[in-house]
């Protein structure tokens, strides 16, 4: 069901916006954060979309927006990075978030981390998570931690929980307020959004589609809550939707 629908879109593409997660929804999750493969033909096919929905079309993630455009070189798609700290419109003016005494913080945390194999550190600049993925055994301490550090950024920072992962960010980045922000600009204004995301950071992006009578769309585990109207199985299902919509 939630297939056809997707393909259908392009029947009036002027009516619709494009809103990607990257990890777990447009690329398979891997091991570690460093290790993600992009397939050869997804970011032409990307840019072909874009350009068929006249630029309505926008990638919202937790990587940063410097991490994401490497993934998809040579293209530079409108990007909300870091769950919206980061923000690149469709002009291609950049908003950066800011770090400052959160360095120090991060250096603390990379140093505590070293005493517990397999956790990895990513540094993000304005964001940083720790990945437990390679060490389920320490989820419980390294969450107790993770909320000693939030305590220690103070208001301006919050704890987010992912897939095998706990990361601290701009308190007021949301990725549902990150499509808010594009919805009022052109040329997403006045179109209806299209979400797709695979985890809990991408509740708050489908809470907002719902709201402006758009189609969310959960990526993954079929029995996971959410309030996506519509499911796919995984990343390659995806890509597959993605493909043939952009022939």
């Amino acid at each position: 069901m939630a297939t056809r629908t997707l393909e259908a879109l392009l029947d009036t593409p002027e009516e619709w916006a494009l809103f990607l997660d990257i990890d777990g929804t447009l690329l398979d999750l891997a091991p570690t954060p460093d290790s993600i493969q992009v397939p050869e033909a997804l970011p032409g096919q990307l840019n072909r979309l874009y350009a068929k929905l006249d630029g309505a079309m926008a990638l919202v993630t937790g990587r940063s927006l410097s991490f994401a455009d490497q993934l998809f070189k040579p293209f530079a798609f409108p990007l909300a990075g870091l769950h919206g700290a980061e923000y690149r419109d469709a002009t291609g003016v950049s908003t950066a978030a800011e770090s400052g005494a959160f360095e120090t913080l991060k250096r603390q945390l990379a140093r505590e981390a070293e005493s517990y194999p397999g956790v990895l550190i990513e540094d993000k600049g304005g964001a940083v998570a720790a990945h437990y993925r390679l060490a389920p055994e320490y989820e419980e301490i390294l969450h107790e931690r993770m909320q000693h550090y939030a305590e220690m950024a103070g208001p301006g920072w919050a704890l987010q929980l992912g897939k095998m992962v706990f990361e601290l960010r701009p308190a007021r980045a949301s990725k549902g307020d990150a499509v808010e922000r594009f919805l009022q600009a052109d040329p997403f204004k006045g179109r209806r959004p299209v979400a797709m995301g695979d985890d809990l950071t991408d509740e708050s992006m489908f809470a907002v589609t719902n709201a402006r009578g758009g189609l969310s769309v959960r990526v993954g585990a079929l029995d996971a809550p959410t309030c996506a109207v519509h499911r796919l199985s995984s990343p390659v299902v995806v890509r597959n939707v993605l493909a043939r919509l952009a022939a």
